[in-house]
Order: C-alpha cells, then sequence, then structure tokens
C-alpha cells in the first residue's frame, strides 16, 4: 500500500488579494473533493491573526494521486483564474504518513 501524503503550510498574499484567492481556492476544493478519488481532504482557510495568510491542508491516498491532481483540468483553470494575484510569501511542506491512528 502506498503512503499517504499530507501537505501543510501557508501561503500570504497581498491583504488585498487574499478574499479573492480564498473564493478561488474554495471553488478549487469543491472540485477536487468531488472529482478525485485520491483526494481525501483538502482545505485552505484564512489565518484569523495575519490578514494576508491561508493556511493549506491537502490529504492524499499516495504522492500518484497528488501528482494527478496537479494535470487537472480544475487546476488548470485555477492556476488561470489567480495568475494576477500577488504571492509575497509560501511554505508548504509534503509530508509522507507511514501509519495513522485515531486520535482519542
Amino acid at each position: 500500500m502506498a503512503e499517504e501524503i499530507i501537505v501543510a503550510g501557508w501561503m500570504d498574499y497581498e491583504p488585498g488579494d487574499r478574499a479573492t484567492m480564498l473564493k478561488a481556492l474554495a471553488e478549487l476544493g469543491r472540485q477536487t473533493r468531488a472529482a478525485e478519488p485520491g483526494c481525501l481532504d483538502y482545505a485552505m482557510t484564512a489565518d484569523p491573526d495575519d490578514e494576508r495568510r491561508i493556511r493549506v491542508y491537502e490529504h492524499w491516498t499516495s504522492q500518484q494521486a497528488l501528482d494527478e491532481h496537479f494535470a487537472t483540468p480544475h487546476i488548470k483553470d485555477f492556476r488561470a483564474a489567480v495568475a494576477g494575484l500577488t504571492r509575497v510569501g509560501v511554505s508548504l511542506t509534503a509530508h509522507s504518513v507511514a501509519a495513522s491512528r485515531p486520535l482519542r
């Protein structure tokens, strides 16, 4: 069985661009969760303490599923839609998950 992948971190945008990016990410998330069986979770949220920051969390069944995500039509449409927005910082890390257990 392939190791699951978690992508986590943040992206910073000019304050005037963050709302537009969040709206585009919400639509991308809906399409990704609906159309990609390898996507276990996909969430981008506004950081309540930083007007520039978007928190990123993605959970994938495998690296292959994540790689296939980047080739989907909805990713291409998303990238075109947000091409004019100004990202001023980013820190994203992909984590390979060897084992998981419920937290009680």
